[in-house]
């Protein structure tokens, strides 16, 4: 039994050289004792055999049993699954970083565990690792997850190399484990996060309007739309809008705020942002005014292919002219007639919604 080198960090003010010093360890096959905020787990290189080896004799874990792969961003988890669902982006979107574990598809029926943790000091040293990071809970199989370093360092000192002490977990909770890997969701485990919590973020629909600002037509359509699902009690939408252009951040057109205000509409405070390939992979609906702007959402994220839809092609519109036309620059009446038909449709998009 070798000694364990324990340092203590304030999550505060934390201490980069130790930082460093986890993930050097890390990276050269040793394990390290993590806090996260639901428990403390021990660190170990998935890709070094002799360290996860390791991990499995010290905890007495069933060599049948994997370990979950714990990410530092979000955009790590294309590196790893290869089928993922909406209700992923979804709930990555909610509870991400946090206490949340994603069982997703990678190919021939394999999965994965998946988890971005909350809490900055394992997400500092995860970043700094060159390979993934598996760290499931700092204790031997059967007992329980440590929620504070003493109980952590109880069962392993002198059995890892490197341990970090940062206090007691914010929620010394496991996290919930929820399987997308299937056709409908398996909660396997729940932990931190409800299940009804986790159930009401998979149910919700998500619409997503693009134009090519985000000042006019995109803005309008997530008015009118935000609009009509009040007036019909539904608080299970979320809408949103954006732009195809590069420049975020602008307000809303004159003519926009014009003729929303005449809907008994404000959007004076909103500002323009632009089309994110996140944004769009977590919508179950994206809704186009005009064809380019289907292209320029394909380009960013081709495996929404088809949830993309022209409004008023999706409203099922009997007309030769699917474009709505942009009014930018337009007289006053061209933003009303523009209203218009976006109302139209969306009369027809809330009955299918």
């Amino acid at each position: 039994m070798s000694e364990t080198k324990i340092v203590r960090i304030d999550p505060k003010h934390i201490k980069e050289e130790y930082i460093h010093e986890a993930a050097h360890i890390l990276n050269s096959g040793g394990l390290v004792i993590l806090p996260t905020e639901t428990v403390y787990g021990i660190g170990a290189n998935m890709l070094n055999q002799k360290a996860v080896a390791r991990l499995y004799e010290i905890k007495k874990r069933p060599k049948d049993k994997p370990f979950s792969i714990h990410i530092a961003k979000k955009d790590k988890v294309e590196d790893f699954a290869r089928v993922i669902p909406v209700s992923a982006y979804k709930l990555m979107d909610k509870f991400w970083p946090g206490p949340l574990t994603l069982i997703l598809r990678v190919i021939k029926g394999a999965t994965v565990g998946l988890r971005m943790p909350d809490n900055e000091i394992a997400l500092k040293v995860i970043s700094q690792v060159h390979d993934p990071v598996v760290l499931p809970s700092a204790n031997l199989s059967g007992n329980p997850a440590p929620s504070d370093f003493e109980q952590a360092i109880g069962d392993l000192e002198g059995l890892v190399d490197f341990a970090i002490d940062a206090g007691e977990a914010n929620l010394g909770i496991e996290s919930s484990i929820v399987d997308l890997s299937k056709d409908k969701p398996d909660f396997l485990r729940i932990g931190a996060i409800k299940k009804e919590d986790l159930e009401r973020v998979i149910a919700s629909k998500h619409v997503l309007f693009i134009c090519t600002g985000n000042s006019c037509r995109s803005v309008m359509a997530e008015a009118v739309l935000r609009k009509i699902m009040k007036e019909k009690n539904r608080d299970d939408v979320e809408i949103s809008s954006a732009g195809i252009m590069i420049i975020s951040g602008l307000g809303v057109s004159a003519g926009t705020k014009e003729v929303l205000s005449r809907e008994g509409i404000d959007v004076s405070g909103r500002l323009s942002r632009k089309v994110t390939k996140e944004l769009a992979r977590k919508s179950d609906l994206i809704l186009v005014m005009e064809r380019m702007h289907e292209d320029a959402v394909l380009r960013i994220a081709p495996e929404v292919k088809n949830r993309v839809f022209l409004l008023k092609e999706f409203a099922k519109i009997n007309d030769r002219h699917l474009d709505i036309a942009d009014p930018i620059g337009k007289p006053l009446d061209f933003y009303e007639k523009t209203l218009a038909s976006i109302k139209e449709a969306l009369e027809r998009v809330s009955n299918f919604i």
